[in-house]
């Protein structure tokens, strides 16, 4: 039998064994590093954002006259949008309230959603064959491409007309007789698409606003918009 004693269990209450000069030296080092390199981090940011507030430009206040010609493209293309938000807010509230505004026929309420889609298809089709090519020689707001490739603005032109070609499938089946009208199933194939409409009419006109356009055109290039 071996006459080796057998070593007891440390006690869990017992205190750790003090750490050797080395190790403390090589934890107090990591620490300190590691402290350092995330000042440094900090500092790094600070300094960037104070560079790129000072490299954005000052500019002066518009002028009323000034202002207006900046702007036009902005009104103009509200006008066209407040035609497009009463339309859509006529098929909503008959979705809502269930019943069609007074004094309209079936037929009618049917070919005002229809020629809502005419019309916005054709305002999408003019923006994008005339008036974006030109704003995106500049403008990286209006910059076209595949996929993700194209301006957030033009992604929401392809959202949108998925949504407008359901709602369109849906009222050719009425009109031709191929289905029953129902406000309920009219109400599924436009709310899947009304956020990201609202939100395009809303951001779209704000791009085309006097602050912005400013920071890349001339009063000249602006009277010269294809708009």
């Amino acid at each position: 039998m071996s006459t080796a004693a057998t070593a007891a269990p440390a006690s869990p209450n017992a205190p750790a064994p003090p750490c050797s000069e080395q190790q403390k030296t090589a934890t107090g080092t990591t620490t300190t590093e590691s402290s350092s390199l995330k000042d440094v981090a900090a500092a790094t940011t600070t300094a960037a954002a104070a560079e790129e507030e000072t490299t954005k430009p000052k500019l002066p206040p518009l002028t009323p006259a000034e202002f207006r010609i900046y702007n036009h493209m902005a009104e103009h293309m509200e006008l066209f949008h407040n035609h497009f938000r009463a339309t859509w807010n006529l098929l909503w509230t008959a979705c809502t309230t269930g019943r069609r505004p007074a004094g309209m026929s079936l037929k009618a309420f049917v070919n005002e959603g229809l020629q809502f889609l005419r019309h916005l298809e054709v305002h999408h089709n003019i923006e994008e064959t005339h008036i974006f090519p030109v704003l995106a020689r500049k403008m990286p707001e209006f910059k076209a491409g595949k996929g993700n490739g194209a301006a957030e603005l033009l992604r929401q032109h392809r959202q949108i007309h998925k949504g407008m070609d359901g709602l369109e499938e849906y009222l050719r089946d009425v009109q031709a007789g191929r289905q029953e009208f129902d406000l309920g199933r009219l109400k599924e194939r436009m709310e899947g698409w009304a956020e990201v409409l609202w939100t395009h009419l809303d951001q779209e006109v704000k791009t085309l606003g006097a602050e912005n356009m400013r920071l890349y055109w001339s009063e000249s290039e602006m009277r010269r918009m294809p708009m």
